[in-house]
């Protein structure tokens, strides 16, 4: 990385234990999560370049480090990966073992601390200073996870140990692979300040664009700027958020997430045809199959959602997204389906009426958002609505996937034979990983 040294661990585990004693906030990354899980039991594919994902017409959804060194990315085309490493050898990805490590890795954290707030499938903070006496400095109890994660699951993670929450998450980049730093409160300026400004926790590709356009090009020029010149280049908000960000004033406690009480903020599916699809009907047929891929697992999990959100990614890899708010939370697929038909017909719309349209999709995902436990929800019911209605359908079609298989029943429009139906393959993925 540019900007500043790679590494800025103490030089010994001593010397590092005093300089963690003030940092209570922990940042653990798994490294190149979705490779090393695909990878752990196949040692002869270590040290060649590997990824997870990206077969025909396929999305990389993770690389291995070998990979990386050829520029090969999460969330990068098949093809394109290919050009830069031909010999990559591509591997299927494994939900079922993702979703088991990271449930694994987050048990490990609560051994350690009941305030984990998890980040994503593959990282989370840890807020350890209810954990020092009875464990050591942060630095040591960085190690332990390190350690047990390593000896309970046979992958490598890295960690930032500091006093804040963002400094926390820049110094885990700067410990990959498989790695720890320390950056004790009276170090966090001069390690900031060293850094580029895209490095700086919260800038985006965008942002950062902005801030070279008016000059910025470091963490120190950043703090520096006149308040201003900053509000002229990125906006009022996002300019007080990043100075405080630049001297390192960040939140330094932690909010448990994701835990007994509390869902998944979002669950979603998404798929990627055999190839590009143009016919409305038959993309909607993809995109029920996605409702109810979506909404079993919201009954499943006993959450519902506000928020439906559809992706759209075209033939040439223009990814879009859109979102509609319904008026109560649900887990109905013909609810969820409604909506996000809505999204795709306003998307359609919006390409008719430019330059260069867009038609064909090589992807489409649906997600639901802004989740919350499925018994807070009471629906009202309406003057005349039957008595027995889609939900109930709904979970009569789990009670028959339950105990005769996924594919006992479904909807009729998914039935075999049905026309315009895509030999695409399912994609409910995890976003790629940039560890």
């Amino acid at each position: 990385m540019s900007g500043g040294p790679a590494r800025v661990a103490a030089p010994g585990p001593h010397d590092a234990a005093d300089r963690s004693w003030q940092c209570p906030i922990l940042h653990v990354d798994m490294d190149a999560f979705f490779a090393s899980v695909a990878l752990r039991d196949r040692p002869e594919l270590h040290d060649v370049p590997v990824a997870v994902g990206g077969g025909h017409r396929g999305v990389v959804l993770s690389a291995n480090y070998a990979a990386r060194a050829y520029g090969v990315r999460g969330g990068m085309s098949g093809l394109r990966a290919r050009r830069l490493c031909p010999q990559l050898i591509s591997v299927p990805g494994d939900h079922a073992a993702f979703s088991a490590v990271s449930s694994a890795v987050r048990d490990i954290f609560r051994r350690i601390t009941p305030l984990v707030e998890m980040a994503s499938l593959d990282e989370a903070f840890l807020d350890v200073r209810g954990a020092t006496r009875r464990l050591g400095s942060p630095y040591a109890i960085a190690e332990l996870v390190r350690a047990t994660v390593h000896d309970e699951q046979g992958i490598t993670c890295s960690a930032g140990v500091a006093p804040t929450v963002s400094v926390a998450k820049i110094a885990s980049r700067h410990a990959k692979p498989d790695g720890v730093v320390v950056v004790p409160p009276e170090e966090v300026v001069a390690f900031l300040h060293a850094l580029d400004v895209e490095e700086l926790y919260g800038v985006g590709t965008a942002t950062a664009t902005r801030l070279r356009r008016a000059g910025l090009r470091t963490v120190r020029q950043l703090a520096h700027a006149p308040l201003e010149e900053l509000r002229a280049a990125v906006g009022p908000g996002t300019a007080s958020q990043l100075q405080v960000l630049a001297w390192g004033r960040d939140r330094s406690e932690l909010h448990e997430r994701r835990g007994p009480q509390e869902p998944d903020r979002s669950m979603g599916a998404q798929r990627t045809f055999a190839h590009d699809l143009t016919d409305r009907e038959e993309i909607l047929r993809e995109v029920l199959g996605l409702a109810a891929k979506v909404t079993r697992r919201l009954r499943a999990g006993g959450v519902a959602g506000r928020t439906v959100v559809l992706t759209a990614r075209y033939a040439d890899f223009t990814t879009l997204t859109r979102s509609r708010a319904l008026p109560e939370p649900t887990d109905v697929t013909q609810e969820v389906y409604a909506a996000a038909t809505v999204l795709l017909d306003t998307l359609r719309r919006e390409q008719r009426g430019r330059p260069g349209r867009r038609d064909a999709l090589r992807l489409v995902g649906v997600r639901v958002e802004g989740l919350v436990p499925s018994a807070r929800v009471h629906r009202q019911r309406v003057l005349g609505e039957r008595e027995h209605g889609w939900s109930d359908a709904d979970r009569a079609m789990d009670r028959a996937t339950s105990r005769f298989g996924a594919g006992a029943v479904r909807p009729a429009a998914l039935l075999p034979g049905a026309t315009g139906r895509s030999e695409g393959r399912s994609e409910g993925r995890p976003e790629a990983d940039a560890g």
